[in-house]
């Protein structure tokens, strides 16, 4: 009589599968940060050339072996005839410089973030992208969690980007399931809308969560991590591989 393979014997096993790639890779194939590739990847107007205003969010899988399971995003804004990129972001390393986690420098948009390849999340210009720059001037600015970051749950970079996009109706694109730290909403709110404004969250400091919008679809967060379905366009949802469909645009 042949033994039955229990599903939970299977999980352990790709679990344990993917702990084993995620080290070797780690160990194998590190690169310093000081050394990674920070070059543009062409995504952004050039600022010498356009003179509207431009509005982009980008995302990129974090350094190292983080980015198996999450993403750092970020939001550009150039105002019209001006030269050159803001790029609004939060990072562990900036709080520990000054009183605030929240950086907004002049730079260059759409750089590799640190050896990874950022990807385009959303675009405005002229008008809207006039329209949208105060409102995520004013978010940043009003961001609640500026002087505290962690990790896991959140506040962190995908706590940060989420915010703003909750606060500008301009901005209507979602977070991928990568994004861990999206539903963190604080420590005394445990609703909100989705970042796109299309749909409504219930969330308990990130942990656990439920999404459901028109944008996001269906999600269910369990620590931290998403799974979901979305319907238009159609697509799975879920941790490490994010989306399995069609692109979301």
């Amino acid at each position: 009589m042949t033994k039955k393979i229990r599903p939970l014997y299977i999980l352990l096993a790709l679990a344990a599968g993917a702990a084993a790639f995620v080290i070797y890779d780690a160990t194998f194939n590190y690169v310093d940060w000081r050394a990674a590739n920070r070059s543009s990847t062409g995504l952004a107007p050039d600022p010498l050339l356009e003179k509207e205003a431009v509005v982009q969010v980008y995302a990129a899988r974090t350094y190292n072996w983080r980015g198996y399971f999450a993403v750092h995003p970020w939001v550009a804004v150039k105002k019209k005839n001006e030269k050159n990129y803001t790029v609004y972001q939060v990072t562990a390393w900036n709080l520990r410089g000054s009183d605030s986690a929240v950086s907004a420098n002049k730079d260059v948009p759409d750089r590799y973030w640190y050896g990874k390849k950022p990807f385009l999340l959303q675009t405005l210009k002229g008008a809207a992208a006039e329209k949208a720059i105060p409102a995520i001037e004013k978010a940043v600015r009003e961001y609640p969690f500026a002087d505290h970051y962690r990790l896991w749950p959140g506040p962190n970079s995908n706590t940060f980007v989420a915010y703003i996009l909750r606060e500008v109706p301009e901005l209507t694109v979602e977070l991928p399931p990568t994004a861990i730290g999206k539903d963190f909403l604080g420590y005394k709110t445990f609703h909100a809308p989705t970042a796109s404004g299309t749909g409504y969250q219930v969330s308990i400091l990130g942990a656990v969560s439920l999404t459901a919008g028109l944008k996001e679809g269906i999600e269910l967060g369990i620590l931290g991590l998403s799974f979901g379905v979305d319907f238009y366009p159609p697509a799975l949802k879920l941790p490490i591989v994010g989306r399995i469909g069609f692109a979301d645009r």
